[in-house]
């Protein structure tokens, strides 16, 4: 019997890792795969720019090798929505100019949509008042969030109001 291969689920589809133990998740994604949504920003794991989603937590990518995401499903940008099909949070950051230039809007977006998660799950954060009740989407609690996640542009309160509104929708949902 031949061994299998490693492999990962991307945006839904099975795709086989790197053989080679030194390829990070985020060159993988974007040379291997061709999912260049995801960004190199600082390659140290401090700009949040290779946001992306595993199993659905985020992680950042450049922080990563691809060899042990064996049986992992990872979601970047191009899986959250599409220019054609945009998902209410893309939406959202259009309407509210939290893209500005954009090049760390994929990692932002990533990152709101695991922090949405994270809410709904009840995760406390570090400015949580009381770690043992359900949290507040407060823009305090929202900067806290997503304080992994740097931009250079300075659209962080617009960022902050496109969650505002997604997370206000899902809760009239």
């Amino acid at each position: 019997m031949a061994p299998t291969l490693p492999t990962a689920h991307v945006n839904g589809q099975p795709q086989t890792l790197p053989l080679d133990p030194r390829r990070t998740l985020l060159d993988w994604l974007r040379h291997d795969l061709g999912l260049t949504g995801t960004k190199k920003g600082c390659d140290h794991g401090q700009c949040g720019a290779c946001t992306v989603l595993v199993d659905g937590k985020r992680i950042n990518s450049c922080l990563s090798l691809a060899a042990l995401h064996d049986g992992d499903s990872i979601e970047t940008i191009e899986g959250i929505g599409t220019p054609d099909a945009l998902a209410p949070l893309q939406k959202a950051f259009v309407s509210h100019d939290g893209y500005q230039c954009g090049y760390c809007t994929p990692g932002q977006i990533c990152s709101a949509k695991a922090l949405m998660a994270e809410l709904a799950q009840g995760w406390p954060s570090a400015v949580s008042a009381d770690v043992a009740a359900r949290p507040t989407p407060t823009a305090e609690e929202l900067r806290e969030r997503m304080s992994g996640n740097l931009c250079r542009c300075g659209a962080y309160s617009n960022i902050i109001a496109a969650l505002e509104e997604v997370i206000g929708a899902e809760a009239l949902a």
